[in-house]
């Protein structure tokens, strides 16, 4: 990994934070974005990495970001598309809206952003998308997130075949419940998250997720070492499905 440029979207936060973290500690170049200019600056300095804004739900900014990476000369090794929304509800709460933001992030983002960063991609190089656990194991509230998800993983089969020629790969992560500002920002309070943290306690693993138990999937999908991978589903879920 060293020496190697890797651009992970939503890098500021829980677990495109950590694999950026990750990355840069294997000796990688690493490139981060995200919506919030004061947490790019924060990151970019604790971490030592170059930092963009972004907003992955907006594909201006996708243009924006993959025309300054080009005037700089970057070019990449790897890409974590990690940024997405989460905004669970039960059927009777669901509107339009719910889809169009969340498929903006999850699904039309992360498509739009590999579309827009190919001219800078080198042959050999790996593409990772950052999906759910949610697309094997149904969870209530969730049927406008899984369908973001399940529509990201189903484009990687075809994204393979379409940049086999260029020696891109495409893999992608499933990671189960895993603790981060992403309750949070989903409107749950300290209760919800401490009783979604105990319900954790009855897995395999006896507990809840960490960002770290994920990184280390998304880096070695990104290392030579996953050459001969296409359109692998790697699940890190800590035994939730048993």
């Amino acid at each position: 990994m060293k020496n190697k440029t890797f651009l992970v979207t939503g890098g500021t936060a829980g677990i495109g934070y950590q694999v950026a973290s990750e990355l840069k500690a294997l000796g990688a170049n690493v490139l981060i974005t995200g919506r919030n200019n004061a947490k790019l600056d924060n990151v970019s300095g604790e971490l030592g990495v170059s930092a963009y804004h972004c907003d992955s739900g907006k594909p201006e900014d996708i243009q924006a970001l993959a025309d300054t990476l080009k005037k700089q000369d970057v070019t990449l090794d790897g890409v974590v598309l990690n940024a997405g929304v989460f905004f669970p509800k039960p059927i009777g709460e669901v509107n339009v809206d719910d889809f169009g933001h969340t498929f903006a992030v999850n699904t039309f983002g992360p498509y739009l952003t590999l579309q827009a960063l190919l001219p800078l991609m080198k042959n050999p190089s790996s593409v990772v998308f950052v999906s759910s656990v949610v697309v094997e194991k149904a969870f209530p509230g969730t049927a406008v997130y899984t369908a973001s998800k399940a529509a990201l993983e189903g484009m990687a089969g075809i994204l393979n075949l379409e940049l086999a020629p260029r020696g891109i790969r495409v893999n992608s992560v499933r990671p189960g419940v895993t603790l981060t500002e992403i309750q949070s920002k989903a409107g749950l309070s300290e209760d919800q998250i401490e009783a979604l943290a105990k319900d954790m306690e009855t897995t395999p693993i006896g507990r809840a997720l960490k960002a770290g138990d994920i990184s280390g999937s998304v880096a070695f999908l990104l290392s030579d070492a996953s050459l001969a991978m296409r359109n692998a589903s790697v699940t890190v879920d800590g035994g939730v499905r048993l």
